[in-house]
């Protein structure tokens, strides 16, 4: 899937990994980008077209669908976390919340686009999942959880688009300088190279991109004895 010419819809763009997917893809030659926030007035980078999206809300996923017939790269961002412990009394609320963002508000956006792109030739969704895919940690557990079932997803996706050719290219990455990692004292990857990356990786028809060298070794370790998955 190539970023020249094509028509983007970003989820999350107001900010962060999500803005600079939208700054990289109009760089790149795309002929549109869509910039979905819950608050599009929150949109500020010049070049895209703002428009208003929950993607908890099926409903408005499947309006905004049928609004933008002309999009064929639908970048699956929009995601949020909660750090604290899986087992805590508030553990299971922090849970749900998670899990309708970043698993059913990624549901909702492949269904209700899997058409539009197949109507416009295949196209290509890219789905931001994470390190935590595959490797648990105390504080994020429970994003751990969704990112996972999210992987899931994007597997169980790819294999029911491939008869209308879309990609579905998963991202795996580890921590990046956002808002959503303020406050963590740890190494982070700038948004600029991560974009960079993955529209590389989409280019070249990739269906699964590990972004960084932390990601790439604890893909490894899924088979190592004992699992690094196990190990503290």
């Amino acid at each position: 899937m190539k970023i020249q010419n094509a028509t983007v819809l970003v989820t999350g763009a107001n900010r962060g990994l999500g803005a600079e997917f939208a700054r990289q893809a109009l760089a790149g030659g795309a002929n549109k980008v869509y910039a979905a926030a819950r608050d599009p007035a929150t949109v500020t980078l010049a070049g895209v077209v703002p428009v208003k999206l929950d993607v908890t809300d099926a409903a408005a996923v499947a309006a905004l669908a049928a609004m933008l017939g002309d999009v064929d790269l639908v970048i699956n961002n929009a995601g949020v976390a909660n750090t604290g412990n899986l087992l805590a009394e508030e553990g299971a609320d922090a849970l749900r919340w998670m899990m309708e963002a970043n698993v059913f508000g990624m549901y909702n956006t492949s269904r209700h686009f899997a058409p539009v792109l197949g109507k416009n030739g295949g196209g290509a969704f890219v789905n931001v999942l994470s390190i935590a895919s595959w490797k648990s940690s105390p504080i994020l557990a429970g994003y751990a959880v969704t990112k996972a079932a999210a992987w899931n997803l994007s597997n169980g996706v790819r294999d029911a688009l491939r008869a209308q050719g879309t990609q579905v290219l998963g991202v795996h990455v580890g921590f990046i300088d956002t808002d959503l990692t303020r406050g963590l004292d740890i190494p982070k990857l700038s948004v600029a190279t991560v974009v960079e990356r993955v529209f590389a990786a989409l280019e070249a028809g990739a269906s699964e991109v590990l972004v960084d060298e932390n990601t790439q070794a604890v893909k490894q370790g899924l088979v190592a004895e004992p699992p690094l998955y196990t190990v503290a």
